[in-house]
């Protein structure tokens, strides 16, 4: 039930509910978040079922230090992936240091708490070490976003202080004098309201072709292009933050990813499945029509984009036995949909493509020996490598961003005999890095300082990639920034007398988060909220999903 509406901010501070907007992966991070701070959430999302973009993504999410890398020996760097980022596009050094510090605990926040499994790595591009993680089966997106959807409506089933409702079209922000108060949305007609501080997580505009769009005002020159975006990504979020003066940054920046699939029956799609930008580090290559590379597969996503419309078309995105093995229940799942193809030898592909097999073959030796020489020679290339040093690759040298590294790699030799995975690709609307500015804590500004009650949380929050997204960290975003906002939003709401505990959690804490009584919980509880009211029938605790105790 709502919370009545009173004059001032006493309906909201302290609030009797946050109110997440959107239920993909950061409005389900935000929401067990605020849960876990003993606050009541609600998540409105106009779809009739939860998920969103999340449940596409389909590389994985990045990491850095994180028990998975540890356990494979992998020496990875909070400061390399910060440097990383920043290099692959970021601009805000803040907002970043948030994104990557945060990046292993939430990783591992993921793996202990909704016990998923994260134990196989890749290396994307931009990326100086292997650090995007996804299970064995399975888009990683739909994984993750399924484990903590399905955990939030566990406690909705048997507590009130979780609350889901779909097919609720959020359009208004309610306000009282300065800050947000709560919201206005549309469920079968009627108009309906809640009340508390909001946390919108309902995405990018990727999909907003509508006259007086978003893509229209600030991109009306990818329009003609493709999207992998879900038809309910027309920047409500965007919208509604802009009716209250919250500042927006970087709308101009919409990435277009270089590797939308193209269905051969049905070329003309608006929408395209995307391509796993894993199909590329698990040592995918992409050749143009006359079975040329031409780039660093590992390269920035803006950067492949820009080589392949300097090329000609159709480009085709070829993976050999051992690159298809690594990452197979993908291949599977494409070309169960259509959108890739299986040759059971590089002959088959070759006259496929209507070019020599001699070439295809002389373009995979090229890129073996490129390898070696790597291998043995790491900074002897002629040309400058990306994100740094030397490359002995021609094909993508001669660009300025040469391949240095590789996986999965075949002689010349073995081409024709070798079975492959392939599919057609083109580029395609992907991701919106402009949207509501953020603060590293989550909250919406408004003439430069924090606006108050409103916090935003995954594609619908600017300034956290700059100009240039890179592969692996749009789930992340979603689930640090959603815990951020989460966390500080219920900080809000609870009220400066609310003797709010912030994280880092301490050990007691800790030991809660990891299972122990319910009557260790409610005093923690206690001890974290002071003086507010707690049930302690609608406590949590950690299991396979969070129940009430």
């Amino acid at each position: 039930m709502s919370a009545p509406v009173s004059k001032g901010v006493s309906c909201v501070y302290p609030a009797q509910q946050v109110i997440v907007v959107g239920g993909g992966l950061a409005g389900f991070s935000a929401a067990h978040t605020v849960l876990e701070h003993g606050g009541k959430c609600v998540v409105l999302d106009k779809s009739p079922f939860c998920g969103g973009n999340s449940t596409k993504a389909t590389s994985g999410i990045n990491g850095s230090e994180t028990k998975t890398q540890k356990a494979k020996g992998i020496e990875d760097s909070n400061q390399l992936f910060v440097s990383d980022t920043l290099k692959g596009g970021a601009k805000k050094p803040d907002v970043v240091e948030v994104l990557c510090c945060e990046s292993g605990p939430s990783v591992n926040w993921l793996i202990d708490k909704f016990e998923l499994d994260l134990s196989l790595l890749a290396r994307l591009g931009g990326h100086s070490m292997p650090r995007t993680h996804r299970g064995a089966e399975r888009f990683p997106g739909m994984t993750i976003t399924y484990a903590l959807m399905q955990s939030f409506e566990k406690v909705a089933e048997t507590c009130e202080r979780a609350r889901i409702v779909n097919k609720a079209e959020v359009y208004e922000l309610i306000t009282n004098g300065d800050a947000i108060v709560g919201c206005r949305y549309k469920k079968a007609g009627v108009t309906n309201r809640e009340y508390g501080p909001v946390i919108l997580c309902s995405g990018g505009f990727g999909a907003d072709f509508g006259e007086g769009s978003l893509l229209a005002k600030y991109r009306p020159d990818l329009l003609h292009l493709p999207t992998t975006n879900g038809e309910h990504c027309t920047g409500d979020a965007i919208k509604m933050g802009e009716s209250v003066k919250a500042q927006t940054i970087d709308l101009e920046w919409v990435q277009v990813h270089p590797t939308g699939l193209v269905k051969p029956d049905d070329e003309a799609a608006k929408v395209k499945f995307l391509a796993a930008e894993a199909l590329r580090g698990v040592g995918g290559l992409i050749f143009n029509r006359d079975g040329e590379r031409f780039c660093n597969e590992l390269g920035r996503r803006d950067y492949v984009t820009g080589e392949m419309w300097k090329n000609k078309a159709p480009f085709r995105l070829c993976l050999n036995k051992a690159a298809a093995d690594e990452i197979i229940w993908h291949c599977k799942h494409y070309t169960g949909r259509g959108v890739m193809k299986f040759y059971d030898s590089g002959d088959a592909l070759a006259k496929d493509m209507g070019v020599p097999v001699e070439k295809l073959a002389a373009a995979h030796q090229q890129h073996y020996e490129a390898s070696k020489k790597q291998e043995a020679d790491p900074e002897g290339g002629k040309y400058d490598a990306y994100p740094g040093g030397k490359s002995h690759d021609e094909p993508s040298g001669k660009t300025g961003v040469g391949k240095k590294f590789y996986h999965n790699v075949i002689t010349g030799a073995q081409f024709a005999k070798e079975p492959f995975y392939v599919a057609i690709i083109t580029p395609a609307i992907h991701y919106c890095m402009g949207g509501l500015e953020t603060t590293k804590d989550g909250e919406c500004m408004r003439n430069g300082k924090a606006l108050p009650g409103l916090y935003v949380a995954g594609e619908a929050a600017g300034g956290v990639h700059g100009n240039n997204r890179l592969g692996g960290n749009s789930l992340l975003d979603c689930v640090v920034f959603g815990r951020v906002a989460g966390r500080h939003c219920a900080k809000y709401a609870f009220g400066e007398d609310g003797k709010f505990r912030p994280y880092p959690i301490d050990k007691r804490d800790r030991e809660v988060s990891q299972g122990s009584s319910g009557r260790l919980l409610l005093d923690v509880a206690k001890s974290t909220l002071g003086r507010r009211e707690i049930d302690p029938s609608c406590l949590m605790r950690r299991t396979r999903t969070l129940t009430c105790v």
